[in-house]
């Protein structure tokens, strides 16, 4: 009988089939049918070649497939295929399979439930190779977790940074940072009636320290801590914002009675002894009240803390509040800003220099430059008479201008006389900082890139800065001048804005440094800082150095730089010129050198033996 010639639709048919075993093939994709009555699997070339069986037959027991399965994934999806039976639906299962030669391999299984024209219920289904994506999406989801790990860890630290920038290292009690921040929040509250600050010394603590070292007066610090927290209620705030300096900030209470009462508790509450190893030290405090009832005053810190000044100078335990009389001692302040404003016009605020050295090998890295004031009258004046009253008097600026030009000359001067001369540190101010006139006037004076930083004050550095700050900072950069930032730790400078700022170097507030050598807290937080620093690839330099303690502690730290009374006191222009000379050179008798005093030879190894008594 001859053959039937296939009709154009079987054509069609055939051409289709062998298109989609082509697809299947390039895809890779095995197809399987199972015969659910017979139990047994029907499988593709394809199928074979994903589980290297290196079979051609295409009937095989389900066995066959059970035994390739992983151990660990047999039970699993078997109950998903008998779950399928039950409902007669959809097949759907991902699984391993141990290939002959060992290796693991993942699957995906697909398969459609239907009844063949000879009444026998089947699967017929699809697998394919899923290993490469489930290796992907699991180093996907261990990258995730490592990213949410850090993420937490990072989150973490952040809220360890704030807290400790915003808390005092020793006590647990809110520093200066914190305590300003709610002041002008509570001065900005129109709904708050009455504010006070109770500023309180603690009586006799140096002598404390003196006698019994600083591990007891740490515990009296402690314990005076959690005394005035016991002592007040609950609308105030205790804050520690000096050494042995504490503030009460007050709101809504009844008046000065109350003030007064609370002052007295307080006060009470300190008088008593605090055990210490064997012995009970007896300490107290001295309070100095300013408050207002009505009235905005940003001046209350002030005003109290002169009120404490009054009381430490009438005696010990005793509690003054702020008067007309010490409002007369605020025009005295004034009085002096105006002598300071005249001085500054007759040049009389020139640049002392104090060294700073490599903290490896002790040689001379750095010079800071600060403001001391000629007063005819009184002498040599150091900022902690003058600076206040400028800061307060908008001198600020001034000031900092008259060093930098000073400084300038002094460093022509050097290098005239053959001088390598070291970078100079020269402190800047916020007024100076926000002055529009501040970058032409730089680049008036033609600051040579690389030779001077400038040094932030602390209570310029906030999470915040001012956009203008922000940039008149990188325009400062961009000349060659580096930016330091001074002060870090004392409460004010936050370690989110060193991040925002880069700045070359920051330099440790003293007290961090001043009990370093006794204090394994207190290195540690040294450390945390000096890590963090070097994480910012941002140097280091440790003021306050009185010792060789402190300076072999922070040398061990890895502070990049020392610089501290052990070293050198702030000298005048001349004699750091002596310093710097150059070997057999013979130093100038006129230009920078008519402010001068003598200065001894570096001494070979350890401390350097500069100045060691005070200009």
């Amino acid at each position: 009988m001859p053959k039937r010639t296939p009709t154009r639709s079987e054509q069609e048919f055939q051409d289709l089939l062998r298109r989609l075993e082509l697809a299947l093939d390039a895809s890779q994709i095995g197809v399987w049918e199972h015969d659910v009555r017979t139990n047994q699997i029907l499988w593709d070339a394809q199928m074979h070649r994903l589980y290297q069986t290196g079979e051609t037959m295409r009937v095989l027991p389900t066995s066959f497939w059970f035994d390739a399965v992983h151990q660990e994934d047999r039970q699993r999806a078997v109950q998903e295929f008998d779950e399928a039976i039950a409902r007669r639906g959809a097949y759907n299962s991902e699984f391993r399979i141990i290939l002959p030669n060992g290796e693991i391999r993942h699957l995906r299984s697909r398969a459609h439930f239907y009844v063949s024209e000879e009444g026998a219920p089947s699967f017929i289904g699809a697998e394919w190779d899923v290993t490469a994506d489930v290796m992907l999406n699991a180093e996907l989801k261990r990258q995730r977790q490592v990213a949410e790990a850090r993420a937490r860890a990072l989150e973490e630290s952040n809220a360890r940074i704030e807290y400790a920038a915003e808390h005092d290292y020793l006590t647990g009690l809110p520093n200066r940072r914190l305590f300003d921040r709610r002041f002008v929040e509570l001065h900005a509250d129109k709904s708050i009636s009455t504010l006070a600050i109770l500023h309180l010394g603690l009586d006799q603590f140096k002598q404390i320290n003196d006698s019994y070292g600083h591990a007891a007066g740490d515990a009296v610090l402690r314990a005076a801590a959690l005394r005035m927290t016991a002592a007040v209620p609950g609308n105030s705030l205790v804050a520690r914002v000096g050494g042995d300096e504490f503030v009460i900030l007050l709101w809504d209470f009844a008046g000065v009675e109350e003030l007064t009462r609370i002052a007295a508790d307080v006060q009470q509450r300190l008088r008593k002894k605090i055990r210490f190893g064997q012995e009970l030290l007896q300490s107290g405090t001295s309070i100095g009240i300013s408050w207002s009832a009505g009235r905005r005053t940003r001046n209350l810190f002030t005003e109290s803390d002169l009120a404490l000044y009054q009381a430490k100078k009438l005696g010990v335990n005793r509690i003054e509040f702020f008067t007309r009389q010490l409002r007369e001692d605020l025009l005295s302040k004034r009085r002096l800003a105006e002598e300071l404003k005249r001085g500054l016009e007759r040049g009389e605020i020139v640049p002392y220099y104090q060294v700073q050295f490599d903290a490896k090998t002790r040689s001379i890295s750095g010079l800071e430059a600060l403001a001391r004031w000629i007063h005819p009258e009184r002498g040599v004046l150091s900022p902690a008479v003058f600076l206040k009253a400028a800061d307060e008097n908008g001198l600020s600026a001034d000031i900092d201008a008259a060093i930098l030009k000073m400084a300038l000359e002094d460093r022509r001067h050097w290098q005239d006389r053959g001088t390598a001369v070291p970078r100079i540190a020269v402190n800047i101010s916020s007024a100076r900082l926000f002055d529009p006139a501040l970058l032409d006037s730089l680049q008036a004076l033609e600051v040579p890139p690389g030779e001077f930083s400038f040094e932030l004050v602390e209570t310029i550095f906030l999470d915040d800065p001012d956009d203008k700050l922000l940039s008149n900072i990188d325009q400062i950069k961009q000349m060659g001048i580096d930016i330091e930032i001074d002060d870090f730790g004392s409460g004010h400078a936050s370690l989110i804005g060193l991040a925002r700022l880069r700045p070359k170097c920051l330099k440790l507030d003293r007290q961090l440094v001043t009990d370093i050598v006794e204090s394994e807290e207190q290195r540690c937080v040294v450390s945390s800082i000096i890590d963090i620093a070097k994480a910012l690839n941002v140097g280091v330099i440790a003021e306050g150095v009185e010792t060789e303690g402190h300076a072999e502690a922070l040398t061990q730290l890895g502070c990049d730089m020392l610089q501290g009374y052990a070293l050198g006191y702030p000298m005048p222009a001349a004699e750091i010129g002596k310093l710097i000379l150059p070997a057999g050179r013979t130093p100038a008798k006129s230009g920078a050198g008519s402010r001068m005093l003598a200065v001894t030879a570096r001494a070979p190894g350890g401390l350097p033996d500069t100045i060691r008594q005070r200009p």
